[in-house]
């Protein structure tokens, strides 16, 4: 009895890698293209003298809610339109929702550069004693 499960179960596990090879195998691919990519940006970046601000600005990017999208009514003709929202403002266009995101973002990032020295006067404080 324990050979015929061992044996069903072997061939459900062997039918489930033949139905799902392609998509495991796309997502390898993937996963493998963005490491060498980030390698590729990682030995790029070396010779890069301005790489810091782009990654401090990515990270800004990351820690910034995303523009969204609601279905609103115009208030002068009543007609169904999308309106966008950042960080609970209305705008009209995607644009400039997006123009507020991007200002937001360096804000932020020029909050990090702003409490830098301070950081790392800390930090070299701590290693003198």
């Amino acid at each position: 009895m324990f050979n015929l499960w061992s044996i069903l179960i072997l061939a459900a596990v062997g039918v489930l890698i033949y139905r799902y090879n392609r998509q495991v195998l796309a997502a390898l691919r993937r996963f493998d293209q963005r490491n060498v990519d980030r390698i590729r940006q990682e030995m790029n970046d070396r010779n890069d003298m301005l790489a810091h601000f782009r990654h401090t600005a990515n990270v800004a990017e990351e820690q910034v809610e995303d523009v969204g999208e609601i279905d609103a009514t115009d208030e002068r003709l009543g007609t169904p339109v999308k309106r966008y929202v950042f960080e609970g403002e209305l705008f009209a266009t995607r644009d400039g929702a997006e123009a507020a995101r991007q200002r937001a973002i360096i804000a932020k990032a020029r909050d990090y550069y702003k409490e830098l020295p301070a950081a790392l006067a800390a930090r070299g404080k701590d290693r003198l004693h």
